[in-house]
C-alpha cells in the first residue's frame, strides 16, 4: 500500500515542476524534501476522501511564499467562493488598519460613536458608551453587554439577524454587568474582560464606511482586495444594506491563503505594503484572554498553538463556523487553508485543528 502511494505522489511531482504552470497569479512548487512530503499530503486527501474529518471542502498550504499544496474536494473547486463565516471578522479588521493608515481613523483608541451617530438616537443611554473604542471592539472586549456564546444574552448574533438596523442594535444594548464569577476587566488578563460579539463587528464594518466615505466593499476592494489580485468576492448585507463585516463573506480559498500570507509578510504582498507592519502585528497581539483554555485574541484575530510532533507551534487564526481556518504559523513561514460544510458536527474546530496540526503542519515538520 506504502509503495502504491508513493508511487501516486512521485507521479504527482513530475506534474508539479519547479515551475509550475501559473494558477490565479501565485504558481505552485514542490518544496524542498518533496517526496516525503508529497507522501505525507497525498495520506490526508486520502483522509479526508474517505470521510475521516466529514466535509471538508479544500485544503491549500503555503510555505515560504510558495504555494505548495492545493486540493478541492467539491464541485465548486477552485473558483468556488466559500461563505467562511467568522474569517471575515480579521478582513474588517484589516481593513480598520487600512483606514487607519490612509489617516481616516486616527487610531484605535478612536471613539466609535461619532461615526455611528447617525444611527442613533440609541436606546438604554450611558455615558460609558461614549467611550468604547474601535479597540474595544476590534478585542472583543466592549462594556455592551453582547456575548454570542450565551443565548440569554441581548446582544446575541441570533438576535441582531431579527432587527432591521444592525448597527442600532449594537448600541441599543445595554452596558453588561459582571456578575461574581465573571472577571471584571480591572481583574482580567490585558485589561480586558473577553466576550465574543458578531455585532461588534458589524458595527466596525459601519465605522469603516462611515470614516472612509466609501460603501465597505467598496473601500476593501480598492484597499485590500485589488492590491491582493482578489475579485468577485460576494458580501451579505443587512436589510439596511450594510455590507456584513462580521461573517459571511464569500471568498475562493486562494483568497484566503493570500490574506493568510500577507499577515505573514507583515502587511507586504509582492514588495507592496498593503497594512501597515506596525497593525498587523497589533492584530497579532494579545489584547485579550478568551479563557477555558482557549488561549489569547488579538484584533479580530485568534492566537492558538498547534502540537506537531511534540513540538507547539504559536500561530495566528481567522476563524468561522464549521471550523473554517485560516492558521498562520510563524515559526514554519506556511500557512494553511481548511473549507469545510461542517456546521452540524460535533467539535468542528478541533475536527479542523487535527486536520491542520497531524496532517498539514506535520508534512512540513521533519
Amino acid at each position: 500500500m506504502r509503495s502504491l502511494v508513493l508511487t501516486a505522489c512521485l507521479s504527482l511531482i513530475v506534474a508539479w515542476p519547479v515551475r509550475a504552470q501559473q494558477t490565479n497569479d501565485w504558481p505552485i512548487v514542490v518544496p524542498a524534501g518533496s517526496t516525503e512530503t508529497a507522501v505525507a499530503f497525498a495520506r490526508m486527501d486520502t483522509a479526508v476522501r474517505a470521510g475521516e474529518f466529514h466535509k471538508i471542502t479544500s485544503v491549500l498550504v503555503a510555505q515560504g511564499g510558495h504555494v505548495i499544496h492545493e486540493t478541492y474536494f467539491d464541485e465548486a473547486g477552485a473558483e468556488g467562493r466559500r461563505n467562511t463565516r467568522s474569517t471575515t471578522k480579521t478582513v474588517t479588521a484589516m481593513l480598520i488598519g487600512a483606514a487607519i493608515a490612509e489617516g481616516s481613523i486616527r487610531g484605535v483608541d478612536a471613539p466609535v460613536m461619532p461615526f455611528i451617530a447617525g444611527y442613533g438616537p440609541f436606546e438604554n443611554p450611558d455615558p460609558r458608551k461614549a467611550q468604547i473604542t474601535v479597540e474595544d471592539l476590534l478585542s472583543m472586549s466592549s462594556l455592551l453587554e453582547c456575548d454570542d456564546q450565551n443565548q440569554f444574552s441581548r446582544g446575541n448574533e441570533e438576535r441582531m439577524y431579527l432587527i432591521e438596523d444592525w448597527v442600532k442594535f449594537a448600541f441599543d444594548l445595554p452596558i453588561r454587568g459582571f456578575p461574581a464569577w465573571v472577571p471584571r476587566p480591572e481583574d482580567s488578563p490585558y485589561g480586558r474582560s473577553f466576550s465574543y460579539c458578531t455585532t461588534g463587528v458589524t458595527t466596525l464594518g459601519a465605522v469603516v464606511q462611515s470614516a472612509t466615505g466609501k460603501p465597505l466593499p467598496t473601500f476593501a476592494s480598492e484597499a485590500l482586495f485589488t492590491p491582493l489580485g482578489i475579485s468577485g468576492e460576494e458580501w451579505q448585507f443587512s436589510p439596511t444594506g450594510l455590507a456584513q463585516g462580521g461573517g459571511g463573506l464569500g471568498l475562493r480559498s486562494r483568497d484566503l491563503l493570500k490574506l493568510g500570507q500577507l499577515m505573514l509578510d507583515g502587511g507586504r504582498w509582492h514588495g507592496r505594503q498593503v497594512l501597515p507592519q506596525a497593525f498587523v502585528t497589533a492584530m497579532t497581539t494579545p489584547h485579550a484572554s478568551v479563557g477555558d483554555g482557549r488561549g489569547d485574541y488579538g484584533y479580530l484575530t485568534w492566537l492558538p498553538s498547534y502540537a506537531v510532533k511534540g513540538v507547539s507551534y504559536p500561530a495566528w487564526a481567522m476563524a468561522g463556523t464549521g471550523g473554517n481556518k485560516v492558521v498562520v504559523i510563524p515559526a514554519l513561514q506556511a500557512v494553511v487553508v481548511v473549507t469545510t460544510e461542517n456546521y452540524d458536527v460535533r467539535n468542528p474546530h478541533g475536527i479542523a485543528d487535527t486536520l491542520i496540526s497531524e496532517h498539514a503542519l506535520a508534512a512540513l515538520v521533519r
